[in-house]
C-alpha cells in the first residue's frame, strides 16, 4: 500500500495549492499551467466522489480516503513525466489528511505518514477572501475562517514552506507569477524553499540579497576624499545678523509650506549605558569596593557617573524605589547604595533603562517635572515647524515601543499646545523590514541561528530614507532624538529657522530656473546665468565638456543638475566628537561633490586620506533642513538619489558567534549622496547629544 503513495523524484519544481474548498485552487493551477506551457494535476477526489454521489447517492466515507490518496499521487506522478519545469498541483495528500482529521477525527497512519513525507518546493495557501461557490461536494460555507486556520496550522506543524495568496483571481495570478520569478532567483543563489519564504515574508527583493552577498565578498569601495569642506570652501559662514535675517525670511514664508520635523527614534539606549552594564557584569560587591574596581579597570566613566549621581534627572525616583524596597537602605554603606542604584536602573524587572528607547528616558529636571526627549522635541516643533496653526512632528519608532511614546505624548501634549497656542500633530512610522539586510559568517556564507533560519538585521538609519520618502511635506527638519537641550531652546530654534530660510531662498531660485527651462524662451544668456548660480551658490562642479554642448544638450544637463531634492546641513566646529564631517569627495569619474563622510568610509591606511580626514574643521551634528518636492509641487522619489554603492560592513555577534552585517548607505551619507547639498556653520550650542548617560551632567542638560 505504501509504495502506491510514493512520490516520483525529478528536477521538476512542484507547486502545491493548499486551502479550504472554494478558494480558487483549481482556477489558479489551470492559469499557471497554461502560462508556463506545462501541466497541472486535478483533484482526484472530485471525480471520485462525484461519481460515488451520482451512482450511489453516497458521500465521502473514511474508507474512501486511501483510494483517493492513491489516485491523487498516481495523477501527480503521471503528470511529472509531461511537466515543463513546473508542475502545479491542485491538491495533495496533506489536504486529504486535513479533511480526514476534520471530518472523522482520525487519519489512517499510512496516509498520515505519506502526507508528512511528501515534498513540494512551495505551498500556496489560498485565502478565503473570494466568494463561496456551491456544488454537490461543498458543505461548509459558514466555517471558512475556522477551516482556514486548520489548514494553516497543518502547514506550520508539518514545517512546509508556504505563502498565503489573497485578493481577486487576477491579483492572485499576477502575484504568483512575481513570487515564482523571485523564487527562481533565490533558488539560483543556493537558498532553500524555506529560506525563500523567510526572505519573502521579510519583503526583501532577491536582487537586494544578491547585492548584499556580493558586497560581503567584494567589500565596499572607500570614499575618496579630495579635501575637507571649510569656511568659504564648501561651508557657508553666516553672521548672527544674517542668521536673524534668514530666520525672519523663513517666518514670512512658512505659511506657504507644509512643514514637518522628522526624528529618528527607534534605537534602544543600550550604548548610553554600556559602561554600567559592563560594571554589573564584572563587579562582585562581596569581593571588592567600587573604588577598587574603578582603579583596577580604569573605569573613569563610572567614577564620573557616581560623582554626579544626585544631579541626574532620574536620581530621586530611583532613590524612592530603593527606599521602599530596602527598609534599611539609608543605613547601608555608600558602595551598597550605589550598587543597588545601578542595578535597579539596569534591571529588566525595574527601570530597564538600557533596553528602552532614548526618547522615553528622563533627560531634564525642571522645577515642576522631569522631561523626556519626546517632550523637548514637541517644544522645539512648536517653535519652528509651526505654520501658524499646527506644528507637525514625525517619529520613527519600533512597533513595540510606540505605545510608550503615545503615553508620554498624551500626558504632555495639551500642556505644550496651551503654552505655545497651537496644535501639535504627531505621527509615527516603523523601519520597513524590507530594508533589513542579510547577515553572513566570517566565510561570507549566510549566517544561520540554532534552528537553521537566516539572520536578518536592521539596515541602519539609512533605511529611514523610505520613511522620509512617504512624508507629505514641503520642508522637513531632521534632528536626532538625543540632540535636545534644557536651556536656550529659543536660540536653537533661531538657527533651525535660519537654515530653513537659506533653503527657501535657494530653492526658490532653483524652481524659477527650472520653470524657465520648461518654457521655450531659454537662450545662452540664461544658460550662463544658471551656470554661475550652480557653481557659486550650490557648490556644484560642472563638467568640462559643458561649453561644447549644443543649447539643447545644455538645457538637459542643467535640468539634471537642478532637479534634485535639496538639503541645508548645519555644521559645527570639530571638537573631537566621533562621527562624520563635511568633505569634498571624488567619484569614480573624477567629479567633485560635497558629502557628509564617516571615518569608516575612508581608507585610513592611506596616509594622504588619513591626513585629509584629520584636517577636517567641522563635524556633522545631524541638523538638516530638507526640501523634498520639485518645482511642480510633486514629491521626489528619494530612492532615486541614493548612492547604492556606499554603505557599511559592521562586525557583530549572535549568541557568541561572530557575524558580519551590511548597513545601508547612511541617511545623511550615501542615502542623500545625490541631493543638492549646502553646508552652513552653526554654533556649538545647537549640538547637545546624549551618547552616554554622563552627557546628562553637561550644562546643556542641567537646570540653570
Amino acid at each position: 500500500m505504501e509504495k502506491n503513495l510514493k512520490q516520483q523524484v525529478t528536477n521538476t519544481i512542484k507547486i502545491a495549492f493548499f486551502g479550504p474548498e472554494s478558494t480558487g485552487k483549481t482556477t489558479l493551477a489551470k492559469q499557471l499551467a497554461q502560462h508556463f506551457d506545462t501541466v497541472w494535476t486535478p483533484e482526484f477526489a472530485r471525480d471520485y466522489l462525484q461519481k460515488k454521489w451520482e451512482t450511489k447517492q453516497q458521500v465521502c466515507a473514511p474508507e474512501d480516503l486511501l483510494p483517493i490518496a492513491i489516485g491523487q499521487i498516481q495523477l501527480e506522478n503521471e503528470a511529472l513525466l509531461k511537466a515543463n519545469k513546473y508542475l502545479f498541483c491542485d491538491t495533495n495528500l496533506l489536504v486529504t489528511k486535513v479533511f480526514s482529521e476534520m471530518y472523522y477525527n482520525y487519519c489512517d497512519p499510512i496516509l498520515d505518514k505519506a502526507a508528512k513525507k511528501h515534498k513540494y518546493d512551495l505551498f500556496f495557501l489560498t485565502d478565503i477572501d473570494v466568494p463561496w461557490q456551491k456544488d454537490d461536494l461543498r458543505d461548509q460555507p459558514n466555517e471558512r475562517a475556522k477551516t482556514f486556520e486548520i489548514f494553516q496550522k497543518a502547514l506550520i506543524d508539518n514545517q512546509k514552506p508556504y505563502i498565503i495568496l489573497s485578493g481577486t483571481q487576477e491579483q492572485r495570478f499576477q502575484n504568483t507569477l512575481k513570487i515564482l520569478s523571485d523564487f527562481d532567483k533565490i533558488k539560483a543563489m543556493g537558498f532553500s524553499s524555506r529560506d525563500f519564504v523567510q526572505i519573502y515574508n521579510h519583503g526583501i527583493a532577491p536582487e537586494n540579497i544578491d547585492y548584499q552577498l556580493s558586497v560581503f565578498k567584494k567589500g565596499i569601495a572607500k570614499t575618496i576624499l579630495d579635501r575637507p569642506a571649510t569656511k568659504e570652501d564648501g561651508i557657508l559662514k553666516l553672521s548672527e545678523e544674517e542668521f536673524t535675517v534668514y530666520a525672519h525670511f523663513f517666518e514670512t514664508k512658512k505659511t506657504q509650506f507644509k512643514l514637518k520635523k522628522f526624528v529618528p527614534a527607534s534605537g534602544a539606549a543600550s550604548r548610553m549605558f554600556k559602561f554600567l552594564n559592563e560594571f554589573l557584569n564584572e563587579f562582585n560587591i562581596e569581593e571588592e569596593s567600587i573604588n577598587a574596581f574603578i582603579n583596577r579597570k580604569n573605569a573613569n566613566a563610572l567614577s564620573v557617573f557616581l560623582l554626579g549621581l544626585d544631579r541626574f534627572p532620574f536620581y530621586e525616583e530611583i532613590q524612592l524605589h530603593l527606599q521602599k524596597k530596602y527598609s534599611n537602605f539609608k543605613s547601608l554603606s555608600k558602595d551598597f547604595r550605589d550598587f543597588y542604584f545601578i542595578k535597579a536602573m539596569m534591571s529588566s524587572k525595574h527601570f530597564d533603562f538600557a533596553n528602552k528607547p532614548k526618547g522615553i528616558l528622563p533627560f531634564h529636571k525642571y522645577a515642576t517635572h522631569i522631561a523626556s526627549p519626546i517632550e523637548e522635541h514637541l517644544n522645539e516643533s512648536c517653535l519652528y515647524t509651526n505654520d501658524g496653526i499646527t506644528a507637525n512632528l514625525h517619529f520613527t519608532v519600533s512597533k513595540n515601543h510606540q505605545q510608550s511614546f503615545e503615553n508620554i505624548i498624551e500626558s504632555i501634549k495639551s500642556k505644550i499646545e496651551t503654552l505655545y497656542q497651537n496644535k501639535i500633530n504627531i505621527n509615527f512610522s516603523y523601519q520597513n523590514t524590507a530594508t533589513d539586510t542579510i547577515a553572513v559568517d566570517t566565510d561570507n556564507n549566510p549566517f544561520r541561528d540554532e534552528n537553521d533560519r537566516l539572520i536578518f538585521r536592521p539596515g541602519g538609519h539609512g533605511a529611514l530614507i523610505d520613511n522620509l520618502n512617504t512624508l507629505d511635506a514641503d520642508i522637513v527638519f531632521i534632528k536626532n532624538i538625543d540632540n535636545v537641550i534644557q536651556n536656550h531652546i529659543e536660540t536653537i530654534a533661531l538657527y533651525k529657522k535660519g537654515l530653513a530660510g537659506v533653503l527657501i531662498e535657494l530653492q526658490t531660485q532653483i524652481f524659477d530656473f527650472l520653470r524657465l527651462i520648461d518654457t521655450n524662451n531659454f537662450d545662452e544668456s540664461d544658460s550662463e546665468k544658471i551656470l554661475k548660480f550652480i557653481m557659486e551658490k550650490l557648490n556644484i562642479q560642472i563638467t568640462e565638456e559643458y561649453h561644447k554642448y549644443t543649447l539643447e544638450n545644455k538645457i538637459e544637463y542643467l535640468k539634471t543638475v537642478l532637479y534634485r531634492p535639496i538639503r541645508v546641513c548645519g555644521m559645527v566646529k570639530n571638537e573631537g566628537e566621533p562621527g562624520g564631517g563635511p568633505f569634498w569627495i571624488l567619484d569614480k569619474k573624477g567629479n567633485l561633490s560635497l558629502q557628509i563622510v564617516e571615518a569608516s568610509q575612508v581608507d585610513t591606511d592611506n596616509k594622504n586620506q588619513l591626513e585629509i580626514l584629520k584636517s577636517a574643521t567641522h563635524f556633522n551634528p545631524v541638523d538638516l533642513v530638507c526640501g523634498i518636492k520639485n518645482h511642480k509641487g510633486e514629491r521626489f522619489d528619494l530612492t532615486q538619489f541614493i548612492d547604492k554603492n556606499s554603505g557599511f560592513i559592521v562586525e557583530k555577534n549572535k549568541n557568541g558567534k561572530p557575524l558580519k552585517a551590511f548597513e545601508l548607505p547612511g541617511l545623511w551619507n550615501g542615502a542623500m549622496a545625490k541631493w543638492t547639498t549646502i553646508f552652513v556653520q552653526v554654533p556649538l550650542i545647537t549640538f547637545n547629544p546624549v551618547k552616554t548617560v554622563n552627557d546628562l551632567l553637561k550644562p546643556a542638560h542641567q537646570p540653570q
